[in-house]
């Protein structure tokens, strides 16, 4: 029994020791739990504050500015935009330069006074289901207290045979049914495209360090372009033939509209492939083994993208300073992108402020990861 023990703790104490000699792995395995759970403790979250609105006020009275006024005062909404006609919120919703938009019409105030039911209209952004319930329900909470104390107060505490009463007409725009599988399946196509392009690139060129054959390569003819070239374009081939089935599956399983050009959606996963095949380059010159690089891949890549990157968890709920560290995440772009092409039908045109960040970061990742994996090579 105890020559038993003895063996075991050796090695225990052998493993505790290759971990220690293993500085990649003893990193992955401590410092990536504490940073994935900082950064979800920031971004897992169902309160959605500071939501930027559009507001269309026709009747511009002194109860039409008290109403935007209570909006605009809670910690929900955002003055964000002021439009003259109901027709000019189109361009914000459509871009998601605001997500929510409030039209007073001419009347209101006169409506409320003369203790008549005044009309206004709330448009949401329905593409992301959960978020637009949450809204809707902050909107109408809003309303009936302004009903319930200012309006009461302002037509003589409610009394009288009528009482004013506010009547919101909610329009969901892009998804009217509020389906969450509308938001969720379009961004799972982003999400398979990067996992396929970056694991099996690192793990494709990690698993020829390893079989030894990527040294043979080196002693060939063959220049190193045209060895980063022969690696990655099969990795970005099978990507996009995933895309199509992903479509597929999203469109005729779930029922997922497709209201844009799939052409454009393809020409734009171009630039996204561009960044996540040299982030599995990068990935390839870190690791020594594939399951580092499976690893270091998870933790430091996916899993930051996925919960900073706007798949699950909307942006604008996260604090200013988590905010400005989204936008070196090729995934914020292109998720817009992907959920625009899907539900709203945008075309290059409200696309291309997303599409161009998306390029420069793809340039810069897959120029770095080149030039060291080029450096290996020698």
């Amino acid at each position: 029994m105890r020559d038993s023990l003895r063996v075991i703790g050796e090695m225990i104490r052998k493993e505790f020791l290759q971990i220690r000699q293993d500085k990649r792995m003893l990193m992955v395995s401590i410092l990536a739990p504490v940073i994935q759970v900082i950064l979800l403790g920031y971004a897992a979250t169902t309160d959605i504050t500071n939501t930027t609105m559009v507001i269309c006020d026709l009747d511009k009275t002194a109860e039409s500015r008290e109403l935007i006024r209570r909006f605009t005062t809670s910690e929900y909404f955002i003055d964000g935009y002021r439009v003259d006609r109901p027709s000019d919120i189109d361009r914000y919703i459509e871009r998601s330069m605001a997500t929510v938009a409030l039209v007073i019409p001419v009347d209101f105030g006169r409506r409320l006074l003369a203790r008549e039911s005044a009309p206004l209209q709330i448009v949401l952004d329905g593409t992301d289901a959960n978020s637009s319930n949450i809204l809707l329900g902050y909107s109408t909470q809003i309303i009936s207290s302004f009903s319930q104390t200012v309006v009461a107060n302002r037509s003589g505490g409610g009394a009288g045979p009528r009482l004013a009463r506010i009547v919101p007409e909610p329009r969901i725009w892009f998804n009217p049914d509020l389906k969450s599988q509308f938001y969720m399946v379009p961004g799972v196509v982003a999400l398979v495209l990067m996992i396929i392009t970056m694991t099996l690139t690192a793990l494709g060129i990690v698993r020829e360090k390893e079989a030894g054959t990527l040294e043979q390569l080196m002693v060939t003819p063959i220049r190193p372009y045209q060895l980063i070239l022969g690696k990655l374009v099969p990795f970005a081939l099978i990507g996009f033939v995933d895309i199509v089935f992903v479509l597929s599956v999203a469109h005729f399983w779930f029922g997922v509209p497709i209201r844009g050009s799939i052409p454009l959606l393809f020409g734009l996963s171009g630039l996204f492939v561009l960044t996540t095949l040299g982030l599995g380059l990068l990935v390839s010159t870190i690791a020594k083994s594939q399951q580092q690089a499976m690893l270091i891949a998870q933790f430091f890549f996916m899993f930051p993208f996925m919960l900073l990157g706007g798949f699950a968890f909307p942006i604008a709920n996260m604090p200013p300073i988590i905010q400005a560290i989204t936008y070196i995440f090729p995934l914020r772009y292109f998720l817009v992108i992907v959920r625009g092409i899907f539900l709203k039908g945008t075309g290059i045109a409200e696309l291309w402020d997303q599409a161009l960040p998306l390029l420069a970061i793809g340039v810069v990742i897959f120029a770095l990861s080149v030039l060291r994996f080029q450096k290996k090579l020698k």
